[in-house]
């Protein structure tokens, strides 16, 4: 860790030398020599990701701001900071499971490197099997790709908005759902 790390900065946080005004002030200029170091993109993802959490982090559900989601869902979706190997901020996303104000969903990237490295029967039998080529769904702009072993419950508020659906009777969420229950057995 560096010099202007956070943990090494507020490493003494229950001292009781620090004032709580102190140790916020710590941390926003640790926090602010982090970004400076980010590009542009990497920064504007991480403050929105901040004000979605400082709008909806309190909400029970998406219904607190009238939206009602349902399986097969494809969705915008806040999924905050993440470590390395994890979906994080702004993704699309699959609603899979509805269940008690949360949400099963599956992160899904247009990214052109992980739809070319999906395992896809037919065009790549010796693809990556955790990824999952969705092809142009109507309603996306881009040829999508989840992240089968990504999926995780989520609380709804995190969901920014609906973009499309896919039928849960049909054949390709059949197939999804075969996909992830092998990827969990």
């Amino acid at each position: 860790m560096g010099k202007y790390s956070i943990s090494y900065l507020l490493k003494d946080i229950d001292c009781d030398d620090k004032t709580k005004e102190e140790i916020i002030d710590d941390y926003l200029f640790a926090l602010k020599q982090q970004l400076i170091k980010k590009d542009k993109k990497e920064v504007k993802d991480i403050l929105l990701s901040e004000l979605n959490y400082q709008q909806r982090g309190k909400l029970m559900s998406c219904r607190c701001y009238d939206m009602n989601i349902k399986e097969g869902d494809l969705c915008y979706i806040d999924f905050g900071k993440a470590y390395n190997q994890e979906t994080g901020y702004m993704h699309f996303g699959l609603v899979i499971r509805i269940f008690n104000s949360k949400a099963l969903v599956i992160p899904m990237t247009s990214n052109s490197v992980a739809y070319n490295s999906a395992y896809d029967r037919y065009d790549n039998p010796e693809g990556i099997t955790h990824l999952m080529r969705l092809g142009k769904v109507d309603g996306l702009f881009k040829y999508s790709v989840l992240f089968l072993n990504d999926a995780k419950f989520i609380n709804t508020a995190r969901i920014i908005d609906v973009k499309s659906h896919i039928n849960v009777n049909g054949k390709l969420f059949n197939e999804i759902m075969l996909r992830f229950r092998a990827i969990i057995h």
